[in-house]
């Protein structure tokens, strides 16, 4: 490890780090527009049973429902970007209590809005939109409220709805601290020196990934040993996280939990169980890479801690601008527009906090919002993995930025489930790229090792973490209850289903993975869209790498949509049906593919 000592917030260069005051210069700048939106509220009331009074009156409340909607995104995008580089910052925890609060009322404020809108009459609505030019861009969002209305209540009930979404972030919030702020991770021991390796969230990824055995084996251990710790309380938040979940379901009429998820986006939930039934269909690719691995290492047993454990011994440095420049060549088939806000993004314009340090959390992600530039999150930690990651959360931003420049703000945000598609589209390029242009053999391991590795995430892990969520919320549906220990002895059923007889599995350490994910099981049901997005993303880069006519400018359309067309739509226009298994069967084809390049690169015994 190059960095076993980790800097505070404090000791952080500016320049590597994201540029929020681009969102409010200062915190009292932010507290006035915190007061600004919270004085706007009484006017939102004014609006309240006049909805219908005419297009005119109905144009102006849809323009004021977008000023505010888009001043709260701010407003909490400000505080949660603070908190999430310095969680024991407690000026930060205290903006991000505020935050969750004005956003609480001002949900419920609106809430009166879309059960007045059903009462008018979507013929009424329509017609209005046909004729009214001011209402013309709404067509979209009156044919979703349709499509919402068997599931949407009173007014009254919708209000109440809004309002309890403050208490509701209270078991994530809970599960976040614990993991981002309290958790206290044993240090990791190398076999090579006496010297302890400080473990954070920031750094734990490149921990497992190193060539010292027993630092792998320490890492992983005390950070699954930092969870179990605390696994009662963990698995008490996500039962209530569950329990929300179920409650949100009933109380808006759906059958169940993941109906509830999958509904107001136009998905079937045929579309979740077809891929949870293709990813157990091909299973025996994954145990077919367990395999090469482990003759690779030149193990007798594979453990779990080896799965990431490099398979060469040349050490593959990319630094942050070195990184920059091989996405930037490996998005090139979009044109120079793409490139060009990319390069801007990454060395300019400061969207990027790059390194990891004390009290950040854990993950990478991007943020923003219009009006804004996007904001990419991430730990970087100069190797080809955090290439990959930067490639991610630059796909996310760029469809971001197209969206926020083409659509209102009623659509500027996307779904979850085309999200995915967008970040892995970008790493499918620029490891085709790589592969493509970088002719070393220790290069090109290297590369196969990041993209399994990412595959392994979204492909293995992600559908195991799904169904995993689906039977949680199934038991809870049910009326069972869920224990720290059925959790955990759930996770590690479904893990050792998956590793097969080819991986050595530890059921208390494997089985507390779920705990290691404090956001994405709090958000019901998105975890599976790693896997549908990935699937669909490389669909739609082969199209492009083999040179389809029209592939680049659909995807550019794809980009541009937002939240204009249901995101199934969105992909059927961009050349991808993610309705049918098809998509999700060609990826594992580029998986399997990967696999046997690699067992070529490796040969069949030893370790390279």
């Amino acid at each position: 490890m190059s960095q076993i000592t980790i800097p505070t917030r404090s000791e952080v260069p500016i320049e590597h780090t994201w540029d929020t005051a681009s969102i409010f210069p200062t915190p009292a700048a932010w507290q006035a527009a915190c007061e600004q939106i919270a004085a706007q509220l009484p006017t939102v009331q004014t609006f309240q049973g006049h909805l219908g009074d005419s297009p005119d009156r109905l144009a102006d409340w849809l323009e004021l429902y977008q000023a505010i909607t888009r001043d709260i995104q701010r407003v909490i995008m400000y505080a949660s970007l603070e908190y999430s580089v310095d969680t024991n910052n407690q000026e930060s925890v205290a903006r991000t209590g505020r935050a969750s609060t004005l956003s609480s009322q001002v949900q419920g404020a609106l809430a009166f809005a879309d059960p007045e809108l059903m009462a008018i009459g979507f013929d009424c609505l329509f017609e209005w939109a046909a004729r009214e030019p001011r209402l013309g861009l709404y067509q979209h969002y009156f044919e979703r409220l349709q499509h919402l209305q068997p599931h949407v209540r009173s007014a009254e009930v919708e209000e109440l709805l809004g309002q309890v979404n403050d208490a509701f972030q209270t078991a994530s919030s809970i599960h976040g601290v614990l993991a981002n702020a309290d958790l206290r991770v044993a240090p990791a021991q190398g076999s090579a020196s006496d010297q302890p390796v400080e473990i954070i969230q920031g750094n734990i990824g490149a921990l497992v990934t190193d060539p010292d055995r027993t630092l792998r084996r320490t890492a992983w251990e005390n950070y699954a040993d930092a969870h179990l710790a605390y696994k009662n309380t963990m698995a008490t938040c996500i039962s209530a996280g569950v329990k929300q979940d179920v409650f949100r379901a009933r109380a808006r009429r759906y059958t169940s939990s993941l109906e509830a998820s999958l509904y107001p986006n136009n998905i079937p939930t045929e579309v979740f169980h077809s891929l949870i039934s293709t990813f157990r269909k091909h299973l025996p690719t994954w145990h077919r890479y367990w395999q090469v691995r482990r003759r690779a290492l030149g193990l007798d047993a594979l453990h779990e801690y080896d799965i990431k454990a490099p398979l060469t011994a040349a050490k593959i440095e990319v630094l942050y601008p070195q990184a920059v420049e091989w996405i930037a060549e490996g998005m090139r088939p979009l044109g120079d527009d793409y490139v060009n806000v990319l390069r801007r993004g990454t060395l300019q314009e400061r969207w990027v906090d790059i390194y990891p340090n004390k009290g950040k959390r854990a993950g990478a992600f991007s943020y923003g919002g219009p009006g804004t530039h996007p904001f990419i999150f991430m730990s970087y930690n100069d190797d080809l993995f955090s290439l990959s990651t930067l490639a991610h959360e630059l796909g996310h931003s760029l469809h971001s930025h197209y969206t926020w420049q083409t659509q209102p703000q009623i659509y500027s945000r996307y779904s979850l489930f085309v999200a995915e598609v967008a970040s892995n589209f970008n790493q499918a390029m620029v490891r085709a790229h790589l592969l493509a242009t970088q002719s070393d053999r220790d290069f090109q391991i290297t590369i196969i090792e990041e993209a399994m590795a990412n595959f392994h995430r979204y492909f293995f892990i992600m559908p195991t973490l799904a169904r995993f969520e689906l039977e949680i919320h199934e038991r809870v549906e049910r009326g069972q209850s869920l224990t720290a220990d059925g959790l955990i002895g759930l996770m590690a059923d479904l893990f050792a289903e998956g590793y097969g007889d080819d991986v050595v599995l530890d059921r208390a350490r494997t089985g507390i993975t779920w705990a290691e994910f404090s956001t994405h099981l709090y958000s019901n049901f998105y975890v599976f869209q790693y896997a549908t997005g990935i699937a669909g993303a490389h669909a739609l880069a082969q199209k492009i790498l083999d040179g389809e006519t029209g592939a680049v400018e659909r995807y550019h359309t794809f980009l541009k949509a937002g939240g204009s067309l249901y995101p199934l739509d969105a992909l059927r226009q961009a050349g991808v049906d993610l309705t049918t298994p098809e998509p999700v069967e060609q990826t594992f084809g580029v998986l399997a593919g990967l696999v046997e390049r690699l067992e070529k690169l490796v040969g069949e015994s030893g370790k390279s």
